[in-house]
C-alpha cells in the first residue's frame, strides 16, 4: 500500500491539469475520458496523476468505456495507485451513465415487436460476464405484466429449470411469455442447445395453454430473436 503522503490531490496540481477547475470553468463536455475519471480517483501518486493514471487504465480497455464498463473490482484493483475505493467510484459512475442511457427510452408496456422485448431488456443483460436466463410476462393483447430472472450461469451457459419457467409464469396469470438469455461471448447465433430448450419450453407451454411467444438473444451489440429467424 502507498503512504498517504504519498498522495497528490488534485489542488497540488499544475493549473492545466486540474480537472475539476477545467470542468467548472469551460463545462462538462471540454474534459477528456481520461479527465472525468480523474476526478473520481482524485489523486495520483508522486510519478503519476490521477489523468495519466486515467489514460493508464483507459488504454488497458482500448479506450472503450463500454469494455471498461464491464470491468469488476480486482480487475480495476489491478492498477496501480487504484484501491478498491476508487475501483469502486468507478464502475458506479459508469453503471450510472449506463442507466441514465437506459431511462432516456422508456421501456413499452405492450411487446409488438422482437425490438420491444430487446427495449425491456437491455438493461437487464448488457456489460454482464456471464450468463442469465429471463423471462418477460404476457397478458392480454401481449401487455407486459412483469419480468423475472430465471437462472444465473458462467461464460458459456445457464441451466433452465421449465418447472421454475412456467411456475412463475402461471404466478403472474400470464397468457405467454417471452424466453430470454444473453451471450457474454457477443455471439448472436443459438446453439443447439438454445435451438432445442425454445422447441422444450414451447412444447410445454402449448400443455399449458401458454404461448411461447419468442427467444431472444442479447449481446452488448444486438440481439437475435428466434420467431423473427422463423426457429419458434
Amino acid at each position: 500500500m502507498e503512504n498517504y503522503e504519498n498522495k497528490i490531490g488534485i489542488k497540488s496540481w499544475a493549473e492545466a491539469d486540474r480537472p475539476r477547475e477545467k470542468l467548472s470553468g469551460q463545462g462538462r463536455r471540454a474534459l477528456t475520458d481520461a479527465e472525468l475519471i480523474a476526478i473520481l480517483i482524485g489523486s495520483g501518486s508522486r510519478n503519476e496523476t490521477a489523468v495519466e493514471l486515467s489514460k493508464r487504465i483507459l488504454h488497458h480497455y482500448e479506450n472503450d468505456l463500454n469494455k471498461l464498463g464491464k470491468a469488476s473490482i480486482s480487475e480495476l484493483s489491478k492498477f496501480k495507485g487504484i484501491g478498491e475505493a476508487k475501483a469502486i467510484s468507478i464502475i458506479a459512475a459508469l453503471e450510472i451513465g449506463r442507466r441514465r442511457n437506459d431511462t432516456e427510452s422508456q421501456a413499452p408496456d405492450y411487446i409488438n415487436s422482437s425490438r420491444d422485448g430487446y427495449n425491456i431488456m437491455r438493461r437487464h443483460l448488457m456489460d454482464l460476464n456471464h450468463e442469465e436466463f429471463w423471462i418477460i410476462l404476457l397478458g392480454r393483447s401481449q401487455k407486459v405484466l412483469g419480468k423475472e430472472l430465471i437462472s444465473k450461469g458462467g461464460l458459456a451457459a445457464t441451466v433452465c429449470d421449465p418447472k421454475i419457467i412456467f411456475h412463475a409464469a402461471l404466478q403472474y396469470q400470464a397468457s405467454g411469455i417471452i424466453l430470454v438469455h444473453n451471450h457474454p461471448s457477443g455471439n448472436l447465433k443459438p446453439s443447439h442447445e438454445d435451438i432445442m430448450l425454445t422447441k422444450k419450453l414451447s412444447a410445454a407451454g402449448r400443455m399449458l395453454d401458454m404461448s411461447v411467444f419468442d427467444h431472444l438473444i442479447i449481446t452488448d451489440n444486438g440481439y437475435f430473436s428466434f420467431g423473427d429467424g422463423d426457429l419458434m
